[in-house]
């Protein structure tokens, strides 16, 4: 396929629709979305998935994923970090991105469909789910990654981690905005993990070795507008030559020849949080030679092999790859979700914690 440029206004309908499909008939009748026929469920990626099913107009379907997870959700308000046949694949931890993530699913949902029904039956869940988390931040900003099953924090953070939590903080206090319930709290665990995200880098990664050859953690920070403007054009700067591989895509680690569909469709949005157009919409044109026949995108491709790897079709990356095309035509109402991170959004935020 040749490369496909995007333009405002100009959503690629003929060509994305097969990608919802892929997505809706990988989705169970229970509403759970797995990576693939016959795989695994994880909270994060099943919400992923959701979100593009919005995008393509399935909202029924979409509703359904987000009851799953209703359904699934344990007492004190958290996830087991993966799923088959809805029993847990194990209990030795449950991640705090992973389960926060349900408010950037709600919120984006209810942004396209302006369903207040959903968004009022779907609150409860995310409310428990939110309270959860922050229960887990330390004293210092970060949000400690996993809880084990006995509750006990495992007590170190994680860049990207974060990052994913600080915009699904963002969105939790949106939708109780959104229904006036108060989230006071909710807005003092956002500012302090922002701050922290900004100004202190030694909060994280002290346990194990620094995870700065991931993709992720360069550009994480950019995607959930923990840094805008010109602090975010300067960190896409510093390492673009490190990630970006020319009219192939993004490497998931700096030191792989690998690049992932899934980074690559997250970049393209940091890149139009960031201001840069021109590259976002040279980069996503670049993946669509890993779309298969049957809509679903490859996960990766080793380019220094040339063979795709692994051989797998990802809901995750379907959906990530509607919610840069998405993002590129501004064709939703929820378009500009990673996109525009402006602090004024969080109408009670009113001080800065130093």
């Amino acid at each position: 396929m040749k490369n496909l440029l995007l333009t405002k206004g100009f959503f690629p309908e003929a060509l994305l629709r097969p990608t919802v499909n892929y997505i809706l008939q990988t989705q169970l009748p229970n509403g759970c979305i797995p990576w693939f026929k016959d795989g695994k469920a994880d909270p994060w990626d099943h919400i992923e998935a959701a979100m593009g099913l919005s995008i393509g107009g399935e909202f029924e379907a979409a509703e359904r994923a987000y009851q799953w997870l209703a359904q699934e959700q344990l007492s004190d308000g958290s996830w087991w970090a993966n799923y088959l046949d809805d029993q847990p694949v194990d209990k030795n931890h449950r991640e705090t991105n992973f389960i926060a993530y349900i408010a950037t699913g709600v919120w984006h949902h209810y942004l396209i469909s302006k369903n207040t029904a959903f968004l009022n039956q779907l609150f409860p869940a995310l409310k428990k789910a939110i309270d959860f988390v922050v229960n887990y931040q330390s004293p210092t900003g970060e949000i400690y990654w996993a809880v084990a099953e006995d509750g006990s924090a495992k007590k170190d953070a994680l860049i990207t981690a974060c990052s994913s939590i600080y915009k699904s903080l963002q969105c939790a206090i949106l939708c109780a905005q959104e229904l006036n319930h108060d989230c006071d709290q909710w807005i003092s665990a956002y500012q302090k993990l922002g701050n922290t995200l900004r100004h202190h880098p030694e909060c994280f990664d002290r346990t194990w070795e620094s995870k700065e050859r991931f993709s992720m953690d360069w550009f994480y920070p950019v995607l959930a507008g923990v840094m805008q403007d010109k602090a975010a054009q300067e960190r896409i700067e510093s390492r673009w030559k490190t990630f970006v591989e020319n009219n192939i895509g993004c490497r998931c680690v700096s030191d792989e020849p690998w690049v992932t569909v899934a980074e690559s469709c997250e970049l393209t949005l940091a890149l139009l949080a960031a201001g840069e157009h021109a590259k976002a919409l040279s980069l996503y044109s670049w993946l669509h030679q890993f779309m298969d026949e049957d809509g679903g995108y490859w996960t990766g491709y080793n380019f220094r092999d040339k063979v795709i790897w692994p051989r797998e079709k990802t809901t995750w990356t379907a959906g990530v790859i509607l919610l840069a095309a998405d993002a590129l035509t501004e064709h939703s109402a929820a378009s500009k979700l990673f996109i525009e991170h402006s602090e004024l959004a969080v109408r009670n935020a009113q001080r800065e914690i130093k």
